[in-house]
């Protein structure tokens, strides 16, 4: 007996290291001081030293039943961009930069092919990013998951000078919101599209006209990853004052996050065009209207405040940055919250 035939294949765990490298090497930023394959991944903050302070912000998170799709569909490549997406957004959010990135991916059975294709995910999301994967852990575990499944979680650390981290302390009355337009559902809400639509090979292969390809290719389109928009409004000299990731929750349960007491957030629903995937949700499955902006992101992946002169600028610092904003909203003197008008 030997760990091979107890369904841990060493060789395999070496093979796959092999096979994703190339993908990693394309993420190296010169911090970067060790080579994959360590037991740990060291990086440099010299860079930093001339942040008056600099200031250390990190986020994890995971993809989610998001992950069955990909299972059924049997395409492994986008997945890891959405775990990317999860952790520096959220970095994004704090007004930070994401420096480095490290995956964990745990599965039934290690097939190399699978792993280099999950992590050439992982390693496009931190390209998008400008993050370094600087390590990461596969962990073969038969008998946990079934052996053609896996989880895949990450961690992501960034820098800010704590006189620019983004608190939403100075939102006030008038303030314009800005909505960054989302790719789709991007990785939230997937358990109840899996009650919803009898999730299967056939039904994730049928074609929407509404869509323009199959119900499986819409909801498995990888969020979008949203540092070099932010990082375009402040480079065009925008103060962004504060600012919400619109994941799990919503508009109800994000937006409110990034205001102060007293400052609701006003949004209009017909100040941009909701993308057909929701209407297709909520009519299949039944779903009104205040539940599907609890649960998704109904086409606006992040919510921005900045003043209401610099509106204008801001919208055209996230175009040049390749990405599209709205204006959908203002700050109001209120209870905190959002309305939804």
């Amino acid at each position: 007996m030997d760990y091979k035939h107890a369904g841990v294949d060493i060789e395999a765990g070496y093979r796959s290291v092999e096979l994703i490298k190339k993908h990693v090497q394309g993420t190296m930023r010169p911090e970067v001081l060790t080579n994959l394959g360590g037991f740990s991944g060291a990086f440099s903050m010299g860079a930093f030293k001339n942040m008056e302070k600099p200031t250390l912000v990190s986020g994890t998170d995971g993809v989610g039943t998001k992950l069955k799709l990909a299972f059924l569909m049997d395409r492994h490549n986008t997945v890891g961009i959405d775990c990317v997406a999860m952790c520096v957004n959220d970095i994004a959010c704090a007004g930070g930069e994401p420096l480095f990135f490290l995956d964990y991916i745990a599965c039934g059975k290690n097939y190399p092919d699978k792993i280099e294709a999950i992590v050439s995910g992982v390693a496009e999301g931190c390209r998008q990013a400008g993050a370094a994967l600087i390590g990461g852990e596969t962990a073969e575990m038969p008998g946990f998951y079934p052996q053609d499944e896996y989880d895949l979680a990450g961690f992501a650390v960034g820098v800010v000078d704590e006189k620019d981290i983004i608190t939403g302390k100075t939102v006030k009355k008038g303030d314009v919101l800005l909505g960054l337009a989302s790719s789709g559902v991007h990785s939230n809400g997937f358990s109840l599209i899996r009650k919803i639509f009898k999730v299967d090979r056939e039904t994730l292969a049928v074609y929407y006209e509404e869509l323009g390809r199959t119900l499986g290719e819409a909801l498995l389109v990888p969020t979008k990853i949203y540092v070099k928009a932010l990082r375009g409004i402040k480079e065009a000299g925008v103060a962004i004052k504060s600012c919400s990731h619109i994941t799990g929750g919503g508009f109800y349960e994000n937006v409110p996050r990034m205001l102060p007491d007293g400052i609701q957030a006003v949004i209009q629903k017909n100040s941009y065009e909701t993308p057909a995937i929701f209407h297709l949700i909520a009519k299949a499955g039944d779903v009104n209207e205040q539940m599907m902006y609890n649960t998704y992101n109904m086409g606006i992946g992040m919510v921005l405040a900045v003043d209401a002169a610099d509106a204008d600028k801001a919208v055209a610092a996230v175009k040049a940055a390749g990405e599209t904003a709205y204006i959908i909203g203002e700050a109001a003197e209120g209870e905190k919250g959002v309305r939804l008008c």
